[in-house]
């Protein structure tokens, strides 16, 4: 169950949601018209209505003793109810009706596979950090002003130090600019300070300074790696560079990235845990499969 391989996201929704923490809607849960990591936009104001009145009633399938949208709010965390309501929704927007939105609830989740099937991803030209003839590459849709992205830089590093000869890692913009309003900027300070080959010090300081990326910090942090300042902001205020952060936002979104951090697996997105036990194993069966093939992530 996807219960079992719990991975934090932040939320992405065009709604204004919180990012993943347990933070509750001033109305309460009860008579949110947002939920956290649900997303609802695309729907009518009907369809939101009946899908929040369904939420608010039908039981979540964790054991929680919470209803779907009480465990939302109250314990983000919870991958079984976030995967229940994504799959109401999807329900929804094909029609569905209430009965059967309500039996799709109540049959709740289905088991899902660590690693989906895999996907075409353009990471030609992205910040890359490993070696280049690696059998597994981990390509990584990341926000740089995300606590849970932020936390994910130490457990990717673990992994590549537990793999140092077969994992690489690529670096792609995904920030969530409805909910944190620095992201964009920081996603494209990344790639002016990848011009200047500055990617990774800067990645890892405004990282582990997600709360503080103001753009006179990240001018003093460029200027401290030795960027050409009047060129990196002039990159990083550029169209190019904006152009360059959206391309990245829509293949994440055509990928089926709904929040932030993601990492797909030679293509694959991964539906698990970042810690190190977990995700070695899933690697570990996954070098048993390449036996020594081309990276199928590297697709250009």
């Amino acid at each position: 169950m996807r219960a079992l391989f719990l991975t934090v996201f932040c939320s992405f929704t065009f709604l204004g949601l919180v990012d993943g923490q347990v933070t509750k809607p001033e109305t309460g849960w009860a008579t949110a018209k947002s939920l956290p990591n649900v997303d609802l936009s695309g729907l009518s104001s009907a369809q939101q209505q009946l899908a929040l009145k369904v939420f608010r009633e039908e039981n979540c399938a964790c054991g929680c003793s919470m209803k779907v949208a009480q465990c939302r709010v109250e314990d983000p965390k919870c991958t079984t109810s976030r995967g229940m309501t994504a799959k109401a929704l999807k329900a929804l927007r094909e029609g569905k009706t209430e009965k059967e939105l309500r039996a799709l609830l109540e049959a709740g989740p289905q088991p899902q596979s660590v690693l989906d099937d895999p996907v075409k991803l353009s990471l030609a030209g992205a910040p890359v950090k490993g070696p280049a003839n690696a059998k597994i590459t981990l390509a990584e849709f990341s926000d740089f002003e995300c606590p849970y992205c932020s936390k994910a830089v130490l457990e990717l590093e673990a992994i590549q130090k537990a793999f140092p000869n077969d994992v690489k890692l690529i670096y792609k913009q995904f920030p969530l600019a409805a909910i944190h309003p620095r992201a964009m900027l920081a996603a494209q300070a990344a790639i002016a300070a990848h011009a200047q080959g500055k990617f990774w010090p800067l990645h890892d300081r405004m990282f582990a300074n997600h709360t503080k990326l103001t753009r006179e910090n990240i001018l003093t942090w460029a200027k401290e790696f030795g960027c050409n300042i009047p060129k990196f902001t002039a990159d990083m205020d550029s169209a190019k560079t904006k152009e360059q952060v959206a391309h990245d936002v829509a293949q994440g979104e055509d990928a089926g990235v709904e929040g932030t951090p993601t990492i797909f697996v030679n293509g694959k997105h991964y539906n698990g845990s970042l810690e190190l036990q977990p995700f070695s194993e899933v690697l570990r069966n996954e070098l048993k499969a390449a036996q020594g093939t081309p990276t199928a992530s590297a697709a250009k």
